[in-house]
Order: C-alpha cells, then structure tokens, then sequence
C-alpha cells in the first residue's frame, strides 16, 4: 500500500474513532444530565404551559421521519437528508423544552385506577428506556450518513427508524393520557 492510501486510511480510523468516542460520551452526558437536572427545581414559572407544545414537536417528528422514510425510497436523497436533520433539531428543541418544564414544575400523578394505570406506566417506561436507547443510535446513523457510509447507515437506519418512531408517538400519548391531571 503506497503512503498516500494509507495516510487516507489512518485518518479516515482516527475520524472514526473521535466520532465513536464523542457518539458514547454525549449517549451517557444526556441521560445523566437530564436525571441531575430532574432533580432541580427552579423557582420560576413558565410564561406558556409546554406540555401540549412539546408533545406537538413530537406528532410533527413522527410525521417528518415517515417523510424522511418515503422520500429515501423514492430516491429524494437531499429532502431525506434535510427532514432527518430537521428530526434532530426538533428532538434538541423537545429535549430542551422538556427539561425546562420539569425543572419549574411539580410531578404531575396519573389519576386513573386499574389496568389503564399499567398500561400507562408500560407505554412511559418503554418510551424512556427507549429514548435513551435511542441517542447513540441516531448518533451512529447520523455519522454514517456524513462520512458516506450509506451501506452501514442503512443497517442501523433500519434500527433507529422504527424506534425513533415510537419513541416520538409514545411521547404524544403519554401527553394525551396524562393531560387531564395536569393541575
């Protein structure tokens, strides 16, 4: 192998490796912040009520990821491209939203008795589980899509699509179920 491949080679490793590094801190500075800062109350109330806002962020991700999904397999790359980056942002602008109003807000109780009660907490704790489980994956997707590795982005497209997906529908119907005993 001549000097010029393998100087290709051993930065194309190194990007690699910064990205996969950076991919596993940010998968566990997320969850470990967001349970820090659930933990702080801030004395302050909110000029507008953000539940129905953020769960209407999510509504609109689910849609845009189906798009984003329909578009790649019409072969509309760059709108695929752009609706996936536009999930991102408003999975960043949820998250934000989110961790402001439970930082200004007391715990809101599910008021209902029996078998609704347990499939309520059933649909949170797996959409909790699998947003944190989600993070490095759309990480990894990301990255494979930027360094043109669309083989290997496909495979874990395949993965992080169907759970992004109800991860972003189970947030709205957390919404719907727990909204009639917000105080």
């Amino acid at each position: 192998m001549d000097q010029r491949v393998q100087k290709q080679q051993n930065t194309k490793n190194n990007t690699q490796k910064s990205y996969s590094l950076l991919i596993k801190l940010i998968s566990v500075a997320i969850p470990l912040v967001v349970a820090i800062l659930f933990r702080v109350r801030v004395d302050y109330e909110l000029p507008i009520f953000l539940p129905p806002i953020y769960a209407t962020i999510n509504a609109g991700t689910a849609i845009f990821l189906i798009i984003a999904l329909v578009a790649v397999k019409s072969g509309k790359i760059k709108l695929h491209e752009r609706l996936m980056k536009l999930c991102i942002v408003l999975s960043l602008i949820f998250l934000v939203m989110y961790i402001a109003y439970h930082m200004t807000s007391d715990p809101t109780e599910y008021g209902r008795e029996g078998g609704i009660k347990v499939l309520y907490f059933f649909i949170l704790i797996s959409h909790i589980l699998l947003s944190i489980a989600l993070i490095p994956l759309v990480l990894i997707s990301y990255v494979r899509a930027i360094q043109k590795e669309f083989a290997n982005h496909k495979k874990i497209a395949k993965i992080t699509f169907p759970i992004w997906l109800y991860v972003t529908i189970t947030g709205v119907i957390v919404y719907l179920m727990i909204s009639p005993f917000y105080a």
